[in-house]
């Protein structure tokens, strides 16, 4: 048993996250700082914190480097007890990419930058090299965003069926629970609507999202993009994506209600291509029920196309998982975003094995590995990056794009990046 002994005045909240990635849950206590002359039990292994003494320019700064040095002592003690080095080091948060940006705008120098997520973020050459990447890609393709320029997104909460992994507020809707969904959501979009108008705001860029949007009917969905567009000024719109994650949910009727309202992006989303794989995690459609929605996408004539992977679902393999992307491969969709399999409480399979992603770790590495050298011979490169808890191996998803196929929105939403990528 690991025994954490916060300094005076931290909550345990600021250092639980990094001792995740060393330690189960049931490994280590955290408590405040032992009183003089408490001894450890022999069975514990107590880490506790020195005095941290730093000069400091403000107490903003004051507060961030002393959190900082608080996690580099963590990462050092359990890196010692345990003999892991995480790639990620004493990054927990989930915009890694956006350290980086603020980072670059500092110091002016990207070796500057990659010496500093080394030094004093303990990340490793490979992860700091691929978060300079994506910004570099990031800052070709977003330019500046003019004044009122504003994403938006429209939840349409409903899925076919629950996955075993999924914590969303998704549900299988009824139809009449989905009827007066769509009221209310009719009456926010006024809203939002006409307050964005008062201020003269309008949308750069608006995603549909789940849920699964086109659980609704071809008619559900041509009234929700019809008073979509009428509603907010899309005279500057770059980009308007609806995701069509189920196979299942998606016909020819649906698409051509998205293509005549202009709808220029959306998501088809397998999971995997594994037939056992998709029966185990609650998905009701086939491997060929994907390759027949892209290719009614095609024929819709929607522009780019996202397909989703998570890497670590049960039961699969890296063969599994590796024919999964080849697959993908084939089939030459703009975007392929690769998701580490992450298990918050809501999902059924945490409940099932509350231990599932700390057994997993070793193996996903080499499933991304392998995937990201899959991808870059295939003419994709990475163009954004998050991070969430509890995923499995303290890993990360990564949106790859064959050439300029670049989701805007995406970006905009991870990196919180506004106005100021043409610097």
């Amino acid at each position: 048993m690991y025994k954490i002994h916060l300094p005076e005045g931290k909550s345990k909240y600021e250092v639980e996250e990094l001792i995740k990635v060393f330690l189960k849950p049931g490994e280590f206590e955290i408590d405040n700082i032992r009183s003089d002359g408490e001894k450890a039990n022999s069975s514990e292994i107590d880490i506790c914190f020195p005095e941290f003494s730093l000069p400091y320019e403000s107490i903003e700064k004051k507060e961030k480097d002393i959190k900082n040095e608080i996690k580099r002592f963590l990462y050092k003690e359990l890196q010692k007890y345990t003999a892991k080095s995480p790639e990620w080091g004493i990054l927990t948060g989930v915009r890694p990419v956006k350290l980086a940006y603020e980072l670059l705008e500092r110091e002016k120098s990207r070796d500057k930058v990659k010496e500093i997520l080394n030094r004093d973020y303990y990340l490793t050459a490979e992860k700091a090299d691929l978060l300079l990447e994506i910004l570099k890609c990031q800052r070709k393709v977003l330019g500046s965003s003019e004044k009122g320029a504003m994403g938006i997104y429209i939840g349409i909460p409903f899925c076919p069926t629950r996955c075993v992994y999924c914590s969303f507020p998704s549900n299988q809707g009824k139809e009449g629970d989905i009827e007066r969904y769509l009221q209310a959501l009719h009456k926010e979009i006024n809203f939002v609507a006409e307050s964005m108008n008062e201020k003269g705001w309008y949308p750069e860029t608006i995603y549909i999202g789940g849920g699964t949007p086109t659980t609704l009917t071809a008619e559900q969905l041509d009234a929700l993009l019809s008073h979509t567009s009428e509603a907010f000024n899309l005279n500057h719109i770059k980009e308007f994506t609806v995701e069509a994650g189920r196979p299942d949910t998606i016909t020819l009727k649906k698409l051509k209600v998205l293509t005549k309202h202009h709808v220029d992006r959306i998501s088809i989303n397998p999971q995997s291509m594994v037939d056992h794989t998709l029966k185990q995690i609650g998905r009701a459609h086939r491997p060929d029920d994907i390759i027949e929605a892209f290719n009614l996408a095609k024929e819709a004539g929607i522009p780019a196309v996202n397909m989703d992977l998570i890497a670590g679902l049960p039961g699969e393999d890296v063969d599994d998982f590796i024919f999964s992307i080849e697959s993908l491969l084939k089939l030459v969709p703009e975007n392929i975003t690769v998701h580490t399999l992450a298990l918050k409480r809501a999902s059924r399979l945490k409940e099932i094995d509350n231990e599932y992603t700390y057994k997993q770790g070793e193996m996903l590495r080499i499933m991304l590995n392998k995937a990201r050298k899959m991808l870059y011979q295939a003419g994709y490169h990475p163009y954004y990056l998050y991070r969430q808890k509890q995923m499995t191996g303290n890993l990360e998803n990564i949106g790859y794009a064959k050439g300029n196929t670049e989701g805007i929105y995406n970006i905009r939403i991870m990196e919180e990046a506004i106005n100021s990528y043409d610097k």
